[in-house]
């Protein structure tokens, strides 16, 4: 059993952060536009060097964010030892030739997820929740918080429910690193959750899972 890839979409329906693990062929980059800047450097547009030779990146620094233990927003001169290690990209295996780009396949899990929702309501006749389907391939995993936030996980189908997973990130690290924190636009409609605290801690909390390995 393990863990592939983890949504978070905003209320306006709109993919705000992505992260994987385990996937065997990771999405293609989004098209220009598609995506908002600093939702995963992994699947962002491919950017352009400047006229330095560098690549310009829609990814803010990760000191804009705030201490966890002192609420002091981190400066621009302080040690990068400081800084949490951000969990490394690694190259997926015939990630060339994936199949759709990442801002198509971020609409179709919400599509589904939205659809699937409403069907389960429409035959219940009543307010049933809907927090999970398994195919043979995957098992995806919904928590859904009162402010709109959809926390969606892909897992290996044989995994039990990871709702709780799901609601950890949000009363953990998202409270910690995201609500509270100032720095972070939360009703942005120009730009993901970009904050390498909020990632790592993230990165941590899923490879400590007894299903990750």
């Amino acid at each position: 059993m393990t863990i592939y890839s983890l949504y978070i979409y905003d209320r306006h329906c709109t993919c705000v952060y992505y992260q994987d693990w385990h996937r065997t062929k990771r999405p293609k980059p989004a098209v220009e536009g598609g995506i908002l800047s600093a939702v995963s450097q992994a699947v962002s547009p491919i950017t352009p060097a400047n006229n330095d030779g560098l690549v310009t990146s829609g990814f803010a620094s990760p000191r804009h964010t705030l201490s966890s233990n002192t609420g002091v927003v981190v400066a621009v001169g302080e040690s990068k030892n400081q800084l949490p290690t951000a969990p490394q990209t690694q190259p997926f295996a015939g990630s060339s030739t994936a199949g759709l780009p990442f801002d198509e396949e971020a609409k179709l899990v919400y599509g589904v997820v939205i659809s699937l929702r409403n069907m389960v309501k429409k035959l219940s006749l009543r307010d049933e929740q809907f927090v999970n389907y398994c195919t043979s391939a995957y098992k995806l995993h919904l928590f859904e918080t009162v402010s709109g936030y959809k926390f969606i996980m892909l897992s290996d189908p044989k995994a039990d429910s990871l709702r709780f997973v799901l609601r950890q990130i949000y009363v953990g690290p998202f409270l910690e690193y995201v609500v509270r924190n100032p720095l972070v636009k939360m009703d942005s409609r120009e730009q993901g959750i970009d904050n390498e605290y909020f990632r790592a801690s993230v990165d941590r909390l899923i490879r400590g899972l007894s299903v990750f390995a």
